[in-house]
């Protein structure tokens, strides 16, 4: 990638919103390269969530950049993600997951006032039984939450919070500062 200075100043500027972000803890976020076909300009991070030292969810979120614009977009930038986190077989065999799964999304962008335009994307949700050789822990599955936007400015820290919240909301992590309580605690009766 070319140095930041000889980009178009909206990449720019953009990319420089994404980096200023700090995520919650419990989310490790690290440049990685981006697909160099699908823009002119790209740039792209990916996270993992962790959850007591176990990665419990991934995403990507890639940055794409024309300067001629694009019908499609609407815009000359778009973000484009890709969210994915195990699950129990009881959580992914709810019909609502899907519908829940999007609304994590909207409602991330809308709590952080991430205004956006033509958002798009598909939820998936997929049940994994194991069988034979292959028998092991129990039937489980995964959330994969695919979605693009675009961004109605070009100060990107509110959408990156934003994705953190999707991140974490797939992941199953509580609100920040607040303590989940043990599955079984006992309330001190005989």
């Amino acid at each position: 990638m070319a140095p930041l200075t000889a980009l178009p100043e909206a990449f720019h500027r953009a990319v420089a919103g994404l980096r200023a972000v700090t995520p919650r803890e419990e989310i490790q976020v690290e440049e990685v390269g981006a697909p160099q076909r699908l823009a002119p300009y790209a740039f792209a991070l990916s996270a993992s969530v962790l959850r007591a030292g176990d990665e419990v969810a991934t995403g990507r979120l890639v940055l794409l950049h024309d300067p001629a614009g694009h019908d499609a977009w609407q815009g000359t930038l778009r973000l484009v993600t890709y969210v994915t986190a195990d699950l129990e077989a009881e959580l992914v065999a709810d019909p609502l997951l899907p519908s829940v799964g999007w609304t994590w999304l909207t409602d991330a962008l809308q709590t952080y006032r991430a205004g956006h335009t033509a958002l798009g994307g598909t939820v998936t949700q997929t049940c994994s039984t194991r069988f034979g050789e292959l028998a092991g822990p129990p039937a489980g599955g995964d959330i994969e939450i695919r979605a693009s936007w675009t961004p109605l400015s070009g100060d990107l820290g509110a959408h990156l919070l934003a994705w953190c919240d999707l991140l974490a909301s797939t992941a199953g992590l509580p609100p920040p500062g607040v303590t989940l309580l043990p599955a079984r605690w006992s309330t001190g009766r005989a």
